[in-house]
Protein backbone atom coordinates (compact mmCIF):
# COMPACT_ATOMS: atom_id res chain seq x y z
CA UNK A 1 0.00 0.00 0.00
CA UNK A 2 2.82 2.67 0.95
CA UNK A 3 5.38 4.18 -1.27
CA UNK A 4 8.93 4.58 0.03
CA UNK A 5 7.73 3.80 3.23
CA UNK A 6 10.81 2.77 4.75
CA UNK A 7 12.95 5.66 2.64
CA UNK A 8 15.81 6.47 5.21
CA UNK A 9 13.59 4.46 8.02
CA UNK A 10 12.17 7.65 6.80
CA UNK A 11 11.87 10.80 7.36
CA UNK A 12 8.57 10.97 5.23
CA UNK A 13 6.15 8.43 3.63
CA UNK A 14 4.53 9.02 0.62
CA UNK A 15 1.20 6.38 1.35
CA UNK A 16 -0.31 6.51 -2.27
CA UNK A 17 1.82 6.78 -5.52
CA UNK A 18 -0.56 9.63 -6.26
CA UNK A 19 -0.57 11.34 -3.10
CA UNK A 20 0.83 15.51 -3.43
CA UNK A 21 1.78 15.26 0.57
CA UNK A 22 3.64 12.86 3.00
CA UNK A 23 3.87 12.22 6.07
CA UNK A 24 6.74 13.09 8.77
CA UNK A 25 7.14 10.28 10.72
CA UNK A 26 9.65 12.24 13.45
CA UNK A 27 9.88 15.96 14.15
CA UNK A 28 11.79 17.69 10.88
CA UNK A 29 13.80 20.85 10.99
CA UNK A 30 13.97 23.89 8.37
CA UNK A 31 16.28 22.58 5.92
CA UNK A 32 15.89 18.75 6.20
CA UNK A 33 16.45 16.94 2.86
CA UNK A 34 14.58 13.79 2.54
CA UNK A 35 16.45 12.56 -0.69
CA UNK A 36 14.42 9.51 -1.25
CA UNK A 37 11.29 11.92 -2.32
CA UNK A 38 13.61 14.94 -3.06
CA UNK A 39 12.58 17.13 -0.79
CA UNK A 40 13.83 20.39 1.31
CA UNK A 41 11.55 21.18 3.88
CA UNK A 42 10.75 24.88 4.05
CA UNK A 43 9.65 25.02 7.66
CA UNK A 44 9.62 22.64 11.06
CA UNK A 45 7.52 20.23 10.30
CA UNK A 46 6.00 18.24 13.66
CA UNK A 47 5.59 14.52 13.61
CA UNK A 48 2.69 12.78 11.68
CA UNK A 49 2.46 16.28 9.90
CA UNK A 50 2.04 16.83 6.58
CA UNK A 51 4.51 18.38 3.47
CA UNK A 52 3.68 19.12 0.30
CA UNK A 53 5.67 17.34 -2.34
CA UNK A 54 4.90 19.27 -5.28
CA UNK A 55 3.80 22.89 -6.54
CA UNK A 56 0.00 22.94 -4.97
CA UNK A 57 -1.60 26.20 -6.38
CA UNK A 58 -4.61 27.66 -4.14
CA UNK A 59 -8.18 25.77 -4.88
CA UNK A 60 -6.72 22.84 -6.16
CA UNK A 61 -6.86 19.21 -4.29
CA UNK A 62 -4.44 18.22 -1.45
CA UNK A 63 -4.20 14.14 -2.03
CA UNK A 64 -3.82 11.52 0.56
CA UNK A 65 -4.22 7.75 0.94
CA UNK A 66 -4.93 8.47 -3.08
CA UNK A 67 -8.31 10.70 -2.65
CA UNK A 68 -8.52 14.36 -2.19
CA UNK A 69 -8.34 15.59 2.15
CA UNK A 70 -9.76 18.99 1.05
CA UNK A 71 -8.87 22.19 -0.64
CA UNK A 72 -5.47 24.24 -0.73
CA UNK A 73 -6.69 28.08 1.31
CA UNK A 74 -3.71 29.16 -0.21
CA UNK A 75 -0.78 28.87 -2.77
CA UNK A 76 1.75 25.93 -0.90
CA UNK A 77 5.38 25.06 -2.20
CA UNK A 78 6.86 22.12 -2.68
CA UNK A 79 8.79 21.39 1.03
CA UNK A 80 6.07 23.33 3.04
CA UNK A 81 3.72 22.42 5.59
CA UNK A 82 0.38 21.56 5.05
CA UNK A 83 -2.29 22.08 7.61
CA UNK A 84 -4.93 23.86 9.23
CA UNK A 85 -3.53 27.18 8.25
CA UNK A 86 -3.40 26.45 4.46
CA UNK A 87 -6.21 23.25 3.87
CA UNK A 88 -9.51 23.14 4.63
CA UNK A 89 -12.62 20.61 4.16
CA UNK A 90 -14.79 20.24 1.00
CA UNK A 91 -17.82 18.89 2.80
CA UNK A 92 -20.89 20.78 2.91
CA UNK A 93 -24.28 18.52 3.18
CA UNK A 94 -25.98 15.96 1.70
CA UNK A 95 -24.96 14.06 -1.23
CA UNK A 96 -26.37 11.59 -4.12
CA UNK A 97 -24.58 8.32 -4.28
CA UNK A 98 -23.92 6.20 -7.19
CA UNK A 99 -23.69 2.19 -6.41
CA UNK A 100 -20.54 1.20 -7.95
CA UNK A 101 -19.99 -2.62 -6.92
CA UNK A 102 -16.38 -3.49 -6.49
CA UNK A 103 -14.98 -7.11 -6.96
CA UNK A 104 -14.54 -7.29 -3.23
CA UNK A 105 -18.56 -8.08 -2.81
CA UNK A 106 -17.96 -11.91 -3.86
CA UNK A 107 -14.77 -12.80 -1.12
CA UNK A 108 -13.85 -16.99 -1.21
CA UNK A 109 -14.41 -17.71 2.44
CA UNK A 110 -13.12 -20.77 3.86
CA UNK A 111 -13.41 -22.73 7.33
CA UNK A 112 -11.35 -21.29 10.52
CA UNK A 113 -8.36 -23.03 11.38
CA UNK A 114 -8.72 -21.65 14.86
CA UNK A 115 -10.61 -21.98 18.02
CA UNK A 116 -10.78 -20.28 21.55
CA UNK A 117 -12.14 -21.74 24.92
CA UNK A 118 -15.71 -19.65 25.36
CA UNK A 119 -18.59 -20.63 27.08
CA UNK A 120 -21.17 -22.26 25.28
CA UNK A 121 -24.96 -20.90 27.07
CA UNK A 122 -28.33 -22.50 27.12
CA UNK A 123 -29.74 -20.40 23.98
CA UNK A 124 -26.99 -21.16 22.25
CA UNK A 125 -24.76 -17.92 22.21
CA UNK A 126 -21.73 -18.09 22.72
CA UNK A 127 -19.86 -15.89 25.66
CA UNK A 128 -16.04 -15.05 26.20
CA UNK A 129 -16.61 -13.78 29.55
CA UNK A 130 -18.21 -15.50 32.71
CA UNK A 131 -19.21 -12.45 34.59
CA UNK A 132 -22.43 -11.41 36.36
CA UNK A 133 -23.82 -7.76 35.27
CA UNK A 134 -25.76 -5.66 37.11
CA UNK A 135 -27.57 -3.06 35.15
CA UNK A 136 -29.93 -0.08 36.16
CA UNK A 137 -33.15 0.96 34.33
CA UNK A 138 -32.46 4.81 36.02
CA UNK A 139 -29.58 7.17 37.22
CA UNK A 140 -30.95 7.48 40.66
CA UNK A 141 -30.26 3.54 41.44
CA UNK A 142 -26.35 4.18 40.30
CA UNK A 143 -24.96 3.79 43.41
CA UNK A 144 -27.07 1.05 44.25
CA UNK A 145 -26.06 -1.02 41.10
CA UNK A 146 -22.22 0.15 42.28
CA UNK A 147 -22.62 -1.18 45.95
CA UNK A 148 -24.26 -4.35 45.03
CA UNK A 149 -21.50 -5.24 42.44
CA UNK A 150 -18.58 -4.59 44.78
CA UNK A 151 -20.47 -6.19 48.20
CA UNK A 152 -20.79 -9.27 45.62
CA UNK A 153 -16.98 -9.18 44.70
CA UNK A 154 -16.19 -9.06 48.64
CA UNK A 155 -18.82 -12.31 49.40
CA UNK A 156 -18.76 -14.09 46.34
CA UNK A 157 -14.78 -13.36 44.85
CA UNK A 158 -13.43 -16.09 42.66
CA UNK A 159 -17.21 -17.97 41.84
CA UNK A 160 -17.17 -15.79 38.47
CA UNK A 161 -15.40 -13.58 36.08
CA UNK A 162 -16.67 -10.82 38.25
CA UNK A 163 -19.55 -8.28 38.92
CA UNK A 164 -19.56 -5.66 36.63
CA UNK A 165 -22.20 -2.53 37.57
CA UNK A 166 -22.64 -0.15 34.21
CA UNK A 167 -23.81 2.72 35.34
CA UNK A 168 -25.69 6.15 33.76
CA UNK A 169 -27.59 9.07 34.16
CA UNK A 170 -30.84 8.24 31.70
CA UNK A 171 -34.30 6.87 32.12
CA UNK A 172 -36.15 9.42 33.91
CA UNK A 173 -37.24 12.31 32.43
CA UNK A 174 -36.61 10.87 28.57
CA UNK A 175 -39.28 10.74 25.70
CA UNK A 176 -39.44 8.99 22.27
CA UNK A 177 -36.36 8.18 20.42
CA UNK A 178 -34.14 9.44 23.74
CA UNK A 179 -36.53 6.68 25.97
CA UNK A 180 -36.76 3.82 23.14
CA UNK A 181 -32.56 4.48 22.62
CA UNK A 182 -31.88 3.73 26.38
CA UNK A 183 -34.29 0.88 27.19
CA UNK A 184 -32.71 -0.69 23.53
CA UNK A 185 -28.75 0.09 24.91
CA UNK A 186 -29.82 -1.34 28.37
CA UNK A 187 -31.45 -4.94 26.95
CA UNK A 188 -28.86 -5.41 24.48
CA UNK A 189 -26.27 -5.06 26.77
CA UNK A 190 -28.72 -7.57 29.34
CA UNK A 191 -28.41 -10.18 26.46
CA UNK A 192 -25.07 -10.09 26.08
CA UNK A 193 -23.55 -13.59 26.59
CA UNK A 194 -20.35 -12.44 27.89
CA UNK A 195 -22.41 -11.91 31.26
CA UNK A 196 -23.27 -15.74 32.74
CA UNK A 197 -26.26 -13.89 34.77
CA UNK A 198 -27.82 -10.26 34.88
CA UNK A 199 -29.61 -8.45 37.73
CA UNK A 200 -31.55 -5.34 36.67
CA UNK A 201 -31.82 -2.66 39.27
CA UNK A 202 -35.19 0.03 38.86
CA UNK A 203 -36.56 2.51 41.05
CA UNK A 204 -39.85 2.23 40.77
CA UNK A 205 -41.48 5.53 39.30
CA UNK A 206 -39.32 6.08 36.24
CA UNK A 207 -40.02 6.56 32.48
CA UNK A 208 -37.90 3.35 31.74
CA UNK A 209 -40.22 1.07 33.58
CA UNK A 210 -38.77 -2.32 34.58
CA UNK A 211 -41.61 -4.14 32.86
CA UNK A 212 -41.04 -2.42 29.20
CA UNK A 213 -37.40 -3.00 29.07
CA UNK A 214 -37.26 -6.90 30.49
CA UNK A 215 -39.88 -7.64 27.18
CA UNK A 216 -36.59 -6.83 25.07
CA UNK A 217 -34.23 -9.05 26.78
CA UNK A 218 -33.15 -12.44 25.63
CA UNK A 219 -31.99 -14.06 28.23
CA UNK A 220 -32.48 -17.41 29.74
CA UNK A 221 -34.91 -17.04 32.50
CA UNK A 222 -32.26 -18.92 34.59
CA UNK A 223 -30.58 -16.26 34.24
CA UNK A 224 -31.78 -13.11 34.59
CA UNK A 225 -33.12 -11.35 38.23
CA UNK A 226 -34.59 -8.17 38.66
CA UNK A 227 -36.69 -6.02 41.24
CA UNK A 228 -37.55 -2.24 41.97
CA UNK A 229 -35.96 -0.72 45.05
CA UNK A 230 -39.29 1.08 46.05
CA UNK A 231 -40.53 -2.24 46.38
CA UNK A 232 -38.23 -3.89 49.01
CA UNK A 233 -36.42 -3.33 52.19
CA UNK A 234 -33.25 -3.40 52.03
CA UNK A 235 -32.17 -2.79 47.99
CA UNK A 236 -28.16 -4.11 48.44
CA UNK A 237 -29.34 -7.35 50.51
CA UNK A 238 -32.04 -7.76 47.93
CA UNK A 239 -29.65 -7.60 44.76
CA UNK A 240 -27.28 -9.57 46.72
CA UNK A 241 -29.29 -12.24 47.36
CA UNK A 242 -30.66 -12.61 43.71
CA UNK A 243 -27.32 -12.88 42.17
CA UNK A 244 -26.54 -15.53 45.16
CA UNK A 245 -29.40 -17.71 43.75
CA UNK A 246 -27.91 -17.17 40.38
CA UNK A 247 -24.12 -18.55 41.05
CA UNK A 248 -24.89 -22.06 41.05
CA UNK A 249 -25.74 -21.63 37.42
CA UNK A 250 -22.93 -19.53 36.44
CA UNK A 251 -20.69 -21.47 38.54
CA UNK A 252 -21.47 -24.82 36.49
CA UNK A 253 -20.33 -22.81 33.20
CA UNK A 254 -17.22 -24.36 32.11
CA UNK A 255 -15.14 -23.21 28.38
CA UNK A 256 -15.21 -25.37 25.58
CA UNK A 257 -13.85 -25.28 22.50
CA UNK A 258 -15.64 -22.78 20.27
CA UNK A 259 -14.60 -22.43 16.30
CA UNK A 260 -13.10 -19.06 15.78
CA UNK A 261 -15.79 -18.02 13.23
CA UNK A 262 -18.26 -17.43 16.21
CA UNK A 263 -16.24 -14.72 17.57
CA UNK A 264 -17.25 -11.10 16.93
CA UNK A 265 -15.04 -8.03 17.07
CA UNK A 266 -16.52 -4.60 17.08
CA UNK A 267 -13.51 -2.06 16.24
CA UNK A 268 -13.43 1.95 17.05
CA UNK A 269 -10.65 4.43 16.64
CA UNK A 270 -10.26 7.19 19.20
CA UNK A 271 -7.45 10.52 19.68
CA UNK A 272 -6.08 9.14 16.32
CA UNK A 273 -2.95 10.91 14.83
CA UNK A 274 -1.96 10.80 11.65
CA UNK A 275 -0.60 7.21 12.18
CA UNK A 276 -3.78 5.81 12.92
CA UNK A 277 -4.28 5.35 9.14
CA UNK A 278 -1.38 3.90 8.54
CA UNK A 279 -0.25 1.23 11.03
CA UNK A 280 -2.72 0.45 13.66
CA UNK A 281 -6.36 1.40 11.82
CA UNK A 282 -4.77 -0.79 8.22
CA UNK A 283 -3.95 -3.86 10.83
CA UNK A 284 -7.32 -3.99 11.65
CA UNK A 285 -8.67 -3.75 8.55
CA UNK A 286 -6.71 -6.98 7.98
CA UNK A 287 -7.88 -8.86 10.74
CA UNK A 288 -11.21 -7.62 9.42
CA UNK A 289 -10.40 -9.17 5.94
CA UNK A 290 -8.97 -12.32 7.96
CA UNK A 291 -12.27 -12.62 9.83
CA UNK A 292 -14.48 -12.63 7.27
CA UNK A 293 -12.86 -14.90 5.38
CA UNK A 294 -13.40 -17.45 8.27
CA UNK A 295 -17.16 -16.47 8.42
CA UNK A 296 -16.86 -14.58 10.88
CA UNK A 297 -18.45 -11.36 11.87
CA UNK A 298 -17.06 -7.22 12.49
CA UNK A 299 -18.95 -4.61 13.22
CA UNK A 300 -17.73 -1.03 12.34
CA UNK A 301 -19.42 2.12 13.28
CA UNK A 302 -18.66 5.90 14.13
CA UNK A 303 -20.78 7.75 10.91
CA UNK A 304 -19.67 10.70 11.40
CA UNK A 305 -15.75 9.62 10.72
CA UNK A 306 -16.76 7.81 7.71
CA UNK A 307 -18.06 11.01 5.74
CA UNK A 308 -15.47 12.00 2.73
CA UNK A 309 -14.55 8.10 2.69
CA UNK A 310 -17.91 6.99 2.63
CA UNK A 311 -18.53 5.95 -0.63
CA UNK A 312 -15.33 3.15 -0.63
CA UNK A 313 -17.85 1.40 1.86
CA UNK A 314 -20.98 2.00 -0.26
CA UNK A 315 -19.00 0.33 -3.36
CA UNK A 316 -18.42 -3.01 -0.94
CA UNK A 317 -21.83 -3.58 -0.37
CA UNK A 318 -23.05 -7.04 -1.39
CA UNK A 319 -26.52 -6.02 -2.99
CA UNK A 320 -28.17 -2.24 -4.10
CA UNK A 321 -30.33 -3.09 -0.63
CA UNK A 322 -27.76 -2.92 1.25
CA UNK A 323 -26.02 0.13 -0.72
CA UNK A 324 -29.60 2.08 0.33
CA UNK A 325 -29.22 0.91 3.67
CA UNK A 326 -25.69 2.27 4.13
CA UNK A 327 -26.77 6.04 1.80
CA UNK A 328 -29.42 5.82 4.49
CA UNK A 329 -27.15 5.38 7.49
CA UNK A 330 -24.89 8.17 6.39
CA UNK A 331 -27.20 10.56 5.22
CA UNK A 332 -29.50 10.51 8.39
CA UNK A 333 -26.28 11.39 10.05
CA UNK A 334 -25.36 14.14 8.24
CA UNK A 335 -29.28 15.35 9.10
CA UNK A 336 -29.00 14.77 12.83
CA UNK A 337 -26.08 17.44 12.04
CA UNK A 338 -28.30 19.62 10.34
CA UNK A 339 -30.87 19.58 12.26
CA UNK A 340 -28.90 20.75 15.04
CA UNK A 341 -27.45 23.58 12.73
CA UNK A 342 -23.70 22.27 13.20
CA UNK A 343 -21.57 21.53 9.95
CA UNK A 344 -20.94 17.72 9.31
CA UNK A 345 -17.33 18.97 8.99
CA UNK A 346 -16.61 19.63 12.49
CA UNK A 347 -13.97 17.32 13.03
CA UNK A 348 -10.96 16.64 13.66
CA UNK A 349 -10.86 17.20 17.48
CA UNK A 350 -7.87 19.55 18.56
CA UNK A 351 -5.95 16.31 19.82
CA UNK A 352 -6.22 15.00 16.43
CA UNK A 353 -5.21 18.60 14.75
CA UNK A 354 -2.09 18.01 17.34
CA UNK A 355 -1.30 14.79 15.72
CA UNK A 356 -1.47 16.27 12.39
CA UNK A 357 -5.09 15.09 10.89
CA UNK A 358 -6.09 18.06 9.39
CA UNK A 359 -9.79 17.63 7.72
CA UNK A 360 -12.45 15.10 8.47
CA UNK A 361 -11.54 13.60 5.16
CA UNK A 362 -8.40 12.67 6.10
CA UNK A 363 -9.25 11.56 8.97
CA UNK A 364 -12.50 9.64 7.53
CA UNK A 365 -10.06 7.71 4.45
CA UNK A 366 -7.80 6.80 8.02
CA UNK A 367 -10.95 5.47 9.66
CA UNK A 368 -12.59 3.48 7.14
CA UNK A 369 -9.46 1.11 7.13
CA UNK A 370 -10.77 -0.72 10.09
CA UNK A 371 -12.76 -2.37 7.38
CA UNK A 372 -10.19 -3.39 5.35
CA UNK A 373 -11.34 -4.68 2.03
CA UNK A 374 -14.32 -7.17 3.07
CA UNK A 375 -17.54 -6.55 1.69
CA UNK A 376 -20.48 -4.57 3.51
CA UNK A 377 -22.98 -7.53 3.84
CA UNK A 378 -25.26 -5.44 6.49
CA UNK A 379 -26.31 -2.43 8.10
CA UNK A 380 -27.64 -2.31 11.77
CA UNK A 381 -29.68 0.69 13.51
CA UNK A 382 -28.64 1.69 17.09
CA UNK A 383 -28.52 -0.79 19.46
CA UNK A 384 -29.49 -3.36 17.09
CA UNK A 385 -28.21 -6.87 17.21
CA UNK A 386 -25.81 -8.79 14.58
CA UNK A 387 -28.02 -11.13 12.33
CA UNK A 388 -25.83 -11.52 9.54
CA UNK A 389 -22.24 -12.56 9.66
CA UNK A 390 -19.45 -10.61 7.75
CA UNK A 391 -18.85 -6.85 8.34
CA UNK A 392 -21.74 -5.13 9.29
CA UNK A 393 -22.10 -1.22 9.69
CA UNK A 394 -23.66 -0.18 12.94
CA UNK A 395 -25.10 3.42 13.58
CA UNK A 396 -23.60 5.50 16.50
CA UNK A 397 -21.61 8.98 16.40
CA UNK A 398 -17.88 9.00 17.30
CA UNK A 399 -17.69 9.42 20.56
CA UNK A 400 -15.67 6.88 22.18
CA UNK A 401 -17.63 5.90 24.85
CA UNK A 402 -21.16 5.94 23.08
CA UNK A 403 -20.19 4.23 19.69
CA UNK A 404 -17.86 1.50 21.50
CA UNK A 405 -20.77 0.69 24.10
CA UNK A 406 -22.81 0.25 20.76
CA UNK A 407 -20.44 -2.06 19.54
CA UNK A 408 -20.93 -4.08 22.70
CA UNK A 409 -24.69 -3.68 22.69
CA UNK A 410 -24.58 -5.24 19.13
CA UNK A 411 -23.12 -7.99 20.05
CA UNK A 412 -19.31 -7.47 19.96
CA UNK A 413 -17.27 -9.71 22.06
CA UNK A 414 -14.14 -7.75 21.85
CA UNK A 415 -13.64 -4.87 20.59
CA UNK A 416 -10.28 -3.25 18.69
CA UNK A 417 -9.33 0.02 20.31
CA UNK A 418 -7.06 2.21 17.71
CA UNK A 419 -5.62 5.11 19.34
CA UNK A 420 -2.89 7.37 18.71
CA UNK A 421 -2.96 9.54 21.41
CA UNK A 422 -3.57 7.14 23.80
CA UNK A 423 -7.01 7.03 26.33
CA UNK A 424 -7.84 4.44 29.49
CA UNK A 425 -11.02 4.23 28.66
CA UNK A 426 -12.56 0.56 28.68
CA UNK A 427 -16.11 -0.64 27.93
CA UNK A 428 -18.39 -3.66 28.86
CA UNK A 429 -16.30 -6.16 26.75
CA UNK A 430 -12.62 -6.62 26.58
CA UNK A 431 -10.97 -3.82 24.62
CA UNK A 432 -8.24 -4.14 23.22
CA UNK A 433 -5.87 -0.64 22.77
CA UNK A 434 -3.97 -0.64 19.76
CA UNK A 435 -1.07 2.16 19.33
CA UNK A 436 -0.75 3.79 16.08
CA UNK A 437 2.99 4.20 17.14
CA UNK A 438 5.54 2.96 19.97
CA UNK A 439 6.38 6.41 21.55
CA UNK A 440 2.74 6.07 22.99
CA UNK A 441 3.14 1.82 23.58
CA UNK A 442 6.48 2.50 25.28
CA UNK A 443 4.90 5.49 27.42
CA UNK A 444 1.62 3.74 28.66
CA UNK A 445 2.06 0.16 28.47
CA UNK A 446 -0.88 0.28 31.37
CA UNK A 447 -3.37 1.53 28.88
CA UNK A 448 -2.10 -0.30 25.11
CA UNK A 449 -2.35 -3.84 24.76
CA UNK A 450 -0.36 -4.15 21.49
CA UNK A 451 1.30 -1.74 19.55
CA UNK A 452 1.28 -1.16 15.67
CA UNK A 453 3.89 1.47 15.70
CA UNK A 454 6.10 -1.67 15.27
CA UNK A 455 4.96 -1.44 11.51
CA UNK A 456 6.90 1.98 10.76
CA UNK A 457 10.37 0.41 12.39
CA UNK A 458 9.63 -2.34 9.82
CA UNK A 459 7.62 -5.07 11.03
CA UNK A 460 5.38 -6.01 8.26
CA UNK A 461 1.48 -5.63 8.62
CA UNK A 462 0.93 -9.30 7.79
CA UNK A 463 3.39 -10.43 10.72
CA UNK A 464 1.19 -7.91 13.32
CA UNK A 465 -1.78 -8.69 12.18
CA UNK A 466 -1.01 -13.13 12.61
CA UNK A 467 0.03 -11.63 16.27
CA UNK A 468 -2.99 -9.40 16.92
CA UNK A 469 -5.13 -12.59 16.10
CA UNK A 470 -3.73 -14.89 18.44
CA UNK A 471 -4.01 -12.34 21.03
CA UNK A 472 -7.54 -11.80 20.38
CA UNK A 473 -7.86 -15.82 20.59
CA UNK A 474 -6.15 -15.65 24.11
CA UNK A 475 -8.36 -12.84 25.49
CA UNK A 476 -11.52 -14.87 24.01
CA UNK A 477 -10.09 -17.88 26.16
CA UNK A 478 -9.42 -15.85 29.14
CA UNK A 479 -6.71 -13.60 29.08
CA UNK A 480 -7.13 -10.23 30.38
CA UNK A 481 -6.68 -6.74 28.43
CA UNK A 482 -5.37 -3.91 30.02
CA UNK A 483 -8.75 -2.60 30.94
CA UNK A 484 -9.89 -5.62 32.55
CA UNK A 485 -6.48 -5.00 34.66
CA UNK A 486 -7.45 -1.69 35.51
CA UNK A 487 -11.08 -1.88 36.40
CA UNK A 488 -12.42 0.58 33.46
CA UNK A 489 -16.11 -0.96 32.31
CA UNK A 490 -17.98 2.25 31.62
CA UNK A 491 -21.10 2.65 29.30
CA UNK A 492 -22.14 5.36 27.42
CA UNK A 493 -25.79 5.68 26.23
CA UNK A 494 -26.46 8.43 22.94
CA UNK A 495 -28.78 11.29 24.07
CA UNK A 496 -30.23 13.16 21.39
CA UNK A 497 -33.35 14.72 22.26
CA UNK A 498 -35.77 16.69 24.87
CA UNK A 499 -34.79 15.77 28.56
CA UNK A 500 -38.02 16.69 30.48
Amino acid sequence: MFRNFMAEQTKLIQVHPNDNVAVSTMALSAGTIVDALSVTLASDIPAGHKVALSDIAAGEKVVKYGFAIGIAQADIKRGEHVHSHNLKTALSGQENYQYEPVAANKPVTKPSQASFMGYRRANGKVGIRNEVWIINTVGCVNRTAERIAAECDRRFFGECDGFRSFTHPFGCSQLGDDLHDTQTILASLASHPNAGAVLIVGLGCENNQLSNLLEKVDRPAGQIRYFNSQQVGDEIEEGIRLIHEMLADVGKCTREPIDGSELVLGVKCGGSDAFSGITANPLVGRMTDLMVKQNGSVLQTETPEMFGAEQLLMNRATSQAVFSEIVELVNDFKQYFIDNNQPIYENPSPGNKAGGLTTLEEKSLGAVQKGGQAPVNGVLQYGEPLSKKGLNLLQAPGNDAVSSTALAASGAHIILFTTGRGTPLGFPVPTVKISSNSEIAHKKPHWIDFNAGQILQGTSIDDCAAQLYQQCLNIASGEKTCNEKNGSHEIAIWKRGVTL
